[in-house]
């Protein structure tokens, strides 16, 4: 079969920068199932994607679909015809369905009898003919929120479109899309090369663009240009370019012709902390910044243009004019934010709704305050510092500066705790809160950092499950499943000793003791909620279900503790001997739970005497050797050790099993097997109910 490139290009206003990149991926991958869907075979696929344009480059496109083998079914021979051996009405309609005649049916043999078939073959459809309707529908899945039209027309798109390309070889397909009619010319640069450019054919198009056009159509050579100058700039100023991922993408969807400017500002701006003036370069002005050897902020910055000036020089001075605003605004908060302390700053809390019901971001800092200070007691801290930097932790909301940016609250926190004199722990402790931030992100370093981040998490899950606003399939509108991962990877990543039940519980009683009382069942609920997150977190780290179901089935409320016995768990079931373990702890607890159904009183002591069979009292032996053995393990928390060192009950265990009858008939004999199993399901359970694991 012939094939031919085929080219879509859909020319529009500028598109949306920070969604480019997903609308390019969207429409490439919506444009590859329609092919696919049609049975149009191709060999390449190439995505392009600018500020005024998408587009998808097919290479070798086949020109037809494939022809098909059809077979289709009739009715049963002895239905087909009468008994005068005449067409019935049923096989007379199949036939016209079929658009033949009933003498050139076939016949298909089956086990289950003769039926009448008819075969033939459809013809592929012209790739022509198909290719309109797959641009459309891709453009129709394409994820945009809001859709618009333009003028007097009804079609709606993202932005207005102005032309648009479909070349299928050298061939232009006759249609419109979006109100336009296709053809075969595209546009350069909106100032270098604002004429038309004509393709000759799919294959031209970004070498055309280029050359002659000033636009570098494919998004990832645009970006890897734009990082590539923004270095280069950055080494001529002798310092290094912080070039954030999200920032990079945002830019290159905003440039169709790169050109990075490097300018500068007045060093008096760097006395204001630099994360406020990083802010201001890169929320306001998408600027990169410039670090020296020690990662400290140069008076520096790096812009990108989408013209190559022919006066470099008036370029950089006008994004001089449009910063020094900006940073003077900085420079202003920070002066007048340090005229008053955050302690000053906690009464403008009241006048701060955190929850209708849950009352005010000051009420919220006092719970914070009480429960981080239990906290830092409890991980072996000063209470003090805990309390005071619960009190502090949300003050900075009510400066200028996290009032115009709102992403600096609490790293404006720590300055300002600094230029109070607050102790360093504290200072800390208010950029700390917050962490993680975003998923994998890193958490609080110091302890009344830690502290205070676990308060103010633990506190907005037990207030907003206090009043029932449960997190509902999608929707989390308090980031409940985020603040719960990030206080289950805190005193996990972190091996704190904390007992998760009990500081949910003085969440609870903090929010008591300021006359707001939940039901009964809230800190269960929250302690439920936070073990459900904690097996997507091991889920997500590849361990298996029935691992968490085994650690689980034991209850711990520690979560580092619930941790190491995942991991030694984990562990376990890769050893040989562990299979067989789990189907023997299966197989008695199966009996212990019959018996206890029956009514059975299993005796907590084993009587010697009373071991009868060589295998039952091995095991005996074995048992209490192994509980002796594994004692200082446990001790220690080494889990891995005492599982480790229960495995080497298998031979006895399968022995007692093969050769032992558990539920004898005389009672003394069965009630001290029963005792046996009791003692042996009770060493596994120091750690884990072994029998939920898998096989």
């Amino acid at each position: 079969m012939s094939h031919r490139d085929f080219l879509v290009e859909l020319g529009t206003e500028e598109l949306p920068p920070k969604a480019l990149s997903r609308l390019s991926r969207a429409f490439t991958a919506a444009v590859e199932e329609g092919l696919n869907n049609a049975g149009l075979a191709y060999a390449e696929v190439h995505a392009y994607a600018a500020p005024r344009r998408l587009a998808v480059w097919v290479k070798d496109l086949a020109e037809a679909q494939a022809d098909k083998k059809i077979e289709r079914r009739g009715p049963a021979v002895k239905a087909a015809f009468d008994a005068e051996g005449l067409p019935t009405k049923a096989l007379q309609g199949f036939a016209r369905s079929c658009g033949v005649e009933v003498e050139t049916l076939e016949t298909l043999e089956t086990a289950k009898g003769s039926w009448l078939v008819f075969r033939g073959e459809e013809k592929g459809q012209p790739a022509q003919v198909l290719l309109a309707d797959i641009v459309q529908q891709a453009l129709d899945k394409l994820p945009i929120p809001k859709r618009m039209r333009w003028g007097d027309l009804t079609a709606e798109f993202v932005r207005p479109v102005h032309w648009l390309v479909l070349l299928f070889g050298d061939e232009v397909i006759d249609a419109e899309i979006l109100a336009v009619k296709a053809g075969r010319e595209t546009r350069g640069h909106r100032f270098h090369h604002p004429d038309a450019l004509y393709l000759s054919e799919p294959a031209a198009y970004a070498p055309l663009l280029e050359t002659e056009g000033r636009v570098v159509a494919h998004f990832g050579d645009r970006r890897e240009a734009v990082r590539a100058q923004v270095e280069e700039a950055a080494v001529k100023l002798g310092g290094r370019a912080v070039i954030d991922e999200a920032l990079l993408e945002e830019v290159t969807g905003m440039v169709e012709w790169p050109v990075a400017v490097a300018g500068s500002f007045e060093e008096r701006f760097l006395d204001v902390p630099s994360e406020a003036l990083i802010s201001a370069m890169k929320g306001h002005q998408k600027y990169f910044h410039v670090v020296d050897g020690e990662g400290r902020l140069m008076p520096h910055f790096i812009t990108v243009s989408n013209i190559d000036s022919k006066d470099i020089s008036a370029v950089r001075s006008g994004n001089e004019r449009v910063i020094r605003p900006r940073l003077s605004d900085a420079e202003f908060f920070w002066t007048q934010d340090c005229k008053r302390t955050l302690a000053e700053r906690r009464q403008d809390l009241k006048t701060v709704v955190f929850q209708q019901e849950l009352g005010t971001v000051f009420d919220k800092s006092e719970r914070i305050a009480e429960l981080a200070g239990s906290i830092v007691g409890q991980l072996g801290g000063e209470r003090a510092d805990g309390v005071r930097a619960g009190q502090l932790a949300k003050c900075d909301l009510m400066s200028e500066m996290v009032g115009e940016f709102p992403e600096l609250q609490g790293i404006m926190g720590r300055y300002y705790a600094r230029h109070d004199g607050e102790p360093e722990a504290v200072a800390e402790a208010m950029d700390e809160q917050y962490m993680p931030r975003f998923a994998g992100d890193e958490l609080p370093r110091g302890v009344v950092g830690q502290a205070v981040a676990i308060a103010d998490k633990l506190d907005t899950l037990v207030g907003i499950f206090g009043i029932g606003q449960l997190p509902t399939g999608s929707k989390d509108p308090f980031a409940l499943r985020r603040a719960a991962l990030g206080v289950l990877r805190g005193i996990i990543e972190q091996q704190l000793a904390l007992d998760l039940a009990q500081l949910i519980a003085e969440s609870v009683a903090c929010y008591g003791a300021g006359g707001r009382e939940f039901d009964a069942n809230v800190a269960a609920q929250v302690f439920d909620f936070m073990m459900e997150r904690l097996r997507v977190y091991y889920q997500d780290a590849g361990i298996n279900g029935d691992v968490f179901e085994a650690v689980q089935a034991v209850s711990p409320t520690r979560p580092f503790d619930f941790d190491q016995r995942m991991r030694a768990v984990n562990a376990f079931r890769a050893l040989a001997e562990s299979e067989a373990l789990a189907a023997a702890n299966k197989r008695a607890s199966n009996i212990l739970r019959q018996a206890l159904d029956g009514g059975t009183q299993i005796p907590t002591d084993i009587d010697a005497a009373l071991l009868d069979a060589p295998e039952e009292k091995v095991l005996a032996q074995r048992i209490a050797a192994v509980t002796e053995a594994v004692q200082p393990a446990l001790a220690a928390f080494d889990y891995t050790e005492a599982l480790q060192q229960m495995a080497t009950l298998r031979d006895s265990v399968d022995a007692f099993f093969d050769q032992v009858m558990v539920m004898a008939d005389d009672e003394a004999l069965r009630l001290n097997r029963l005792a046996l199993l009791k003692r042996l399901r009770g060493l596994f359970l120091n750690v884990a109910d072994v029998s939920r694991l898998q096989g």
